[in-house]
């Protein structure tokens, strides 16, 4: 136990560590074939994500770990932006050559009979994502709510969140995106949400790890901010702050 890159770097910033398990006995359905949850079970997910936000939180690093969900978060992306499909797919754990392009079928599959039924991006979110997803939407909501900033991991938390976006023009104007996943459709995603990440080390490691660090520029700006002289203050003459 606490072996995991997270503890680590949480360790190293001083963050605290907290884990959800998602009904991991109850694996989401298949999305080519039906959707991934019933409006229960999303509804669920999003609660779960939503009771998280505790009020004195100073920031909220949001992460995930899970096998198959950057095949989710492609689907939700071509669900919410159009293009081809193999532009949001990507090696996920390793996946090349004929895997992948089976990969970038399955996501196309997966919008083409989805994408047409849903009555919004809430419901693109139940059809195509997993429960890791809908508990991310939920925890960015709650924070909005709750006036906490957010720093979001890589590709599958941001394309939790890029569904607010899609519902709600504004709604994510309290987070930031830690770093920039080697996913190739985490760049794109950001593109089209006119979003900088604040870190491009081609990471994909998940479980908020990019957030976190990106927490030692948070603390290095307030270090600086707080504490750094302004020229009156340091006697320099001739010069305006």
């Amino acid at each position: 136990a606490g072996g995991a890159a997270i503890n680590q770097l949480c360790q190293t910033f001083g963050v605290d560590l907290r884990v959800e398990a998602m009904a991991l006995d109850q694996p989401t359905r298949d999305i080519t074939e039906e959707a991934a949850m019933d409006e229960t079970a999303c509804v669920q997910a999003l609660s779960l994500g939503l009771s998280v936000v505790e009020d004195d939180m100073d920031v909220l690093c949001l992460g995930e770990m899970g096998i198959g969900n950057t095949t989710s978060a492609a689907a939700l992306c071509h669900a919410l932006h159009g293009g081809a499909a193999s532009q949001w797919t990507g090696p996920g754990a390793g996946v090349k050559g004929e895997a992948l392009r089976r990969k970038a079928v399955i996501v196309s599959e997966a919008v083409a009979l989805h994408k047409d039924q849903a009555a919004d991006a809430l419901d693109i979110l139940r059809r195509l994502g997993g429960r890791e997803l809908a508990a991310i939407a939920g925890a960015v909501a709650a924070a909005r709510i709750k006036r906490v900033p957010v720093m979001l991991d890589g590709y599958v938390c941001t394309a939790a969140a890029a569904v607010l976006h899609a519902q709600a023009p504004g709604a994510l104007d309290h987070c930031q995106v830690g770093h920039a996943s080697a996913e190739p459709g985490h760049m794109l995603l950001l593109g089209e949400m006119g979003v900088e990440p604040l870190l491009k080390l081609d990471m994909r490691l998940g479980e908020a790890s990019g957030a976190v660090l990106a927490v030692g520029l948070l603390k290095a700006a307030a270090a600086c901010h707080g504490g750094m002289a302004t020229f009156g203050g340091a006697g320099v003459s001739g010069r305006e702050d």
